[in-house]
């Protein structure tokens, strides 16, 4: 008995599902196929995307003989044919929920990450391990295409129900051809030339003609990349020395990549003298300062809303078309802490004692569509090489030098000054969440300090890490996380 193909594709906000869904049963219904279709909203803040089922009878009207067949509203777990996903993590919805059979169903998945809330409100890396998702999808499904299309619709202009719709074309499952596809597209008027840009993309990595990655040898000319005295250290690092070189260097300078290449160095001689030959204290402790040495001020702030890859992201969000215009109002919201970060340290002290107990924020919007806005965030942005004289700048280092004193002394434990290390991500964000994480690290270092074991010293680490108002962190330690002064130390240069 011949059976509906039962398809589900489950798409985020702004990825064009229901003109996906449109597509599909357009081009089913000019091929003369009986179509059904519906579509189950999700939710706001990316806990679940907007679902839509369609169902196809494989065979024409007109050798139905004046029958219909009975379609089904509703997707039934183990049943579902094709299974597609806008987002990798979407597809492990879908496994979960027994969508994807062995026995049954092909899934078509895009691999990046659109990161939920709770992923990105974690005090520690809060992501979802993708190779749970990439190794359930090899086992549950009876095949499986997955690719990043997020990158492939960003490569051809366009977005990435255009690359899923060819996607689901080259796969073969659909009982029409490639050009009726294309017809549905072109019969839908909408960014005609750049959807078929992505459609066919799309259908020619299905069809494993385009399963090349980049990512391999973005990553070894990264490597490349690093200085001669770089390259010969142990092989381990080189992936974090290329990324923290690069963040480094456009955060500030390569005098400032320089600075953070002789920071590992330190660690790494210290090891070598240990005869160590493990290197992940140095490499965590690389990774996490590069993070660190790039914290966020207002000079960041306007840096990276004046990149031109973010200008870019902006207008294809929001769908803007050759020769459109599009307005543009940035919301800053100045304090008397983010002034005083760019003054002299004397000038910053007195401006901070003379407001102490003042609370001042004002909101400024900048139209940066306009000459005048942009050329605001430009002036700021510029200010950068003023940042090594400031009051901020001072106070990063001196922190980040007690924080690598401390890995260094604790080198002859290899675990503890891991530990150690690895609380170099307690330092993040700006405001009240980067003082925070100050006054947790103040309160680790303290307790390595008093000779806590390793085993000690991470259950305080993930005490701080596991809630942002420091309460687990506070019951840890049986007393209250309180602020500690940053004591600045001039060293001698040379």
């Amino acid at each position: 008995m011949t059976q509906a193909l039962c398809i589900l594709i489950g798409a985020m906000g702004g990825e064009g599902g229901g003109v996906l869904s449109d597509w599909l049963v357009d081009a089913a219904m000019q091929a003369g196929f009986p179509v059904q279709s519906t579509s189950v909203p999700g939710v706001a803040q990316r806990t679940g995307a907007t679902t839509y089922y369609v169902e196809i009878f494989p065979q024409r009207r007109a050798e139905l003989g004046g029958r219909e067949p009975v379609l089904s509203l509703t997707p039934t777990a183990g049943q579902v044919d094709l299974m597609v996903a806008s987002e990798l993590v979407e597809a492990g919805r879908a496994i979960q929920n027994g969508y994807v059979h062995p026995a049954n169903t092909l899934l078509i998945a895009s691999t990046h990450r659109e990161y939920a809330v709770s992923e990105k409100a974690a005090m520690g890396d809060g992501r979802f391990d993708s190779e749970r998702v990439l190794q359930a999808a090899q086992a549950q499904a009876r095949a499986a295409v997955l690719l990043d299309m997020r990158a492939l619709a960003q490569q051809h202009g366009t977005v990435i129900n255009t690359v899923l719709f060819g996607a689901m074309a080259g796969s073969g499952v659909l009982p029409f051809s490639r050009e009726e596809c294309e017809q549905a597209i072109e019969r839908s008027g909408k960014s005609v030339q750049a959807s078929l840009r992505g459609f066919a993309a799309g259908f020619e990595a299905a069809s494993g003609r385009v399963m090349a990655s980049t990512q391999l040898a973005e990553r070894l000319q990264g490597i490349d990349r690093l200085p001669a005295r770089a390259r010969a250290w142990p092989a381990a690092l080189h992936e974090v020395l290329a990324s923290g070189i690069e963040l480094t260097t456009e955060y500030q300078d390569p005098r400032y990549a320089e600075q953070y290449l002789d920071t590992v160095e330190r660690l790494l001689d210290a090891q070598r003298r240990l005869g160590q030959s493990d290197w992940s204290v140095t490499r965590e402790a690389a990774r996490y300062l590069a993070l660190w040495m790039c914290y966020e001020d207002v000079v960041r702030v306007a840096q990276l809303k004046t990149r031109r890859e973010r200008l870019e992201r902006v207008r294809r969000e929001v769908g803007v078309k050759t020769g459109d215009a599009l307005r543009t109002t940035e919301y800053l919201k100045p304090g008397i802490d983010e002034i005083a970060s760019l003054l002299p340290p004397a000038l910053a002290r007195a401006l901070l004692k003379a407001t102490e107990g003042r609370s001042w924020h004002r909101g400024l919007l900048v139209r940066t569509d306009t000459l005048r806005g942009f050329l605001v965030l430009c002036t700021l942005r510029s200010f950068k090489v003023f940042r090594r004289r400031g009051f901020r700048y001072a106070q990063e280092q001196a922190a980040m030098r007690g924080w690598l004193d401390a890995i260094e002394s604790h080198l002859p434990d290899p675990a503890a000054a891991l530990e150690i290390a690895l609380a170099g991500n307690l330092v993040k964000g700006y405001g009240e969440t980067n003082r925070r994480g100050h006054r947790n690290l103040a309160a680790l270092l303290g307790e390595a300090q008093q000779g806590a074991t390793a085993q000690r010293l991470r259950e305080l680490r993930l005490a701080a890490l596991a809630d942002p108002e420091g309460r687990q962190l506070s019951g840890a330690l049986g007393r209250p996380v309180v602020a500690q002064p940053i004591r600045i130390v001039r060293r001698p240069q040379g």
